[in-house]
């Protein structure tokens, strides 16, 4: 099921969206649907990150100091 929105673009954006529309054969309609389905779930999917990572800063789930000096070892062997 779908629903319509309307939604308001700047001139240049219109112009931009109908070019890459004729140049890629699909409506105006397909590729902003699309271009809001992906920034809703790239959205969705940080704003999720970001609340697990709060919960476990709550939680006081940190790195110990050895865990980091041990990554910071790799990294300096690893670069070098």
């Amino acid at each position: 099921m779908s629903t319509t929105v309307t939604v308001r673009l700047e001139d240049e954006v219109k112009d931009r969206l109908d070019r890459l529309a004729a140049s890629t054969q699909r409506s105006k309609s397909f590729l902003a649907a699309e271009a809001i389905r992906e920034f809703v779930e790239n959205n969705e999917w940080q704003i999720a990150e970001i609340q697990a990572a709060l919960g476990e800063a709550d939680a006081g789930d940190f790195a110990s100091d050895a865990e980091l000096a041990s990554l910071a070892t790799k990294w300096s062997v690893n670069a070098g």
